[in-house]
């Protein structure tokens, strides 16, 4: 039996992590460290995919020159696309609080990008997954209860469907652990493509 490729998480998302083990794996978790701020793309579909090459490009790289199997490397990285312009994590609480209000009772696109990056032959994968989002009508005390929770200073877009947010979404069109950070589906397309299959990736 062939021994089970390692896997290295190039993201610090908890709920990243999360969803990789739900689904039977076990990865490493490698924080690329790369400046969000300096990265910049001509559309958010594009720029959530700038990002993530970019982490998994700088973990692969750190990883080329450590002994060891070598593994094969995910990064991802969200945004949410409201009026043309992408929506990272909010700088602040008052940022926060301005996000709120305009995307109640509207819709966005949530759109994470996706890299996988075989360390072993410097082969790789890369595409954005988009998940629309329509969001319900929280009052202007329940936004100032959620932004006072800390949650969505953590999240891109200033919300999360596994969180305090849940219950101001009223409705997504697309998968759902794409929204929280990572698209299963799309994860296993991009293995496949460089000739791994997921469930050899079971823990």
């Amino acid at each position: 039996m062939t021994a089970r490729r390692p896997l290295v998480l190039a993201s610090a998302s908890p709920a990243r992590l999360g969803l990789l083990r739900q689904a039977g794996l076990d990865p490493l978790v490698r924080v690329s460290g790369v400046d969000e701020d300096a990265l910049s793309a001509a559309t958010p579909g594009e720029l959530a995919l700038v990002l993530a090459v970019a982490k998994a490009e700088k973990v692969a790289g750190e990883l080329a020159a450590e002994p060891g199997e070598p593994p094969l490397v995910v990064g991802c990285d969200s945004v949410l696309e409201l009026d043309g312009a992408a929506l990272g994590k909010p700088a602040d609480a008052a940022q926060a609080l301005a996000r709120w209000r305009s995307m109640r009772g509207r819709a966005g696109v949530l759109r994470t990008g996706h890299c996988v990056i075989d360390t072993a032959t410097g082969r790789r994968a890369s595409a954005t997954a988009s998940t629309t989002v329509r969001f319900g009508t929280p009052d202007d005390a329940e936004v100032a209860a959620y932004v006072a929770s800390g949650e969505p200073l953590h999240v891109a877009g200033a919300f999360t469907l596994d969180g305090r947010s849940a219950p101001f979404v009223e409705g997504i069109d697309g998968d759902p652990g794409n929204v929280i950070g990572l698209s299963l589906p799309l994860l296993r397309t991009l293995l496949a493509e460089l000739d791994v299959r997921i469930t050899d990736l079971w823990a």
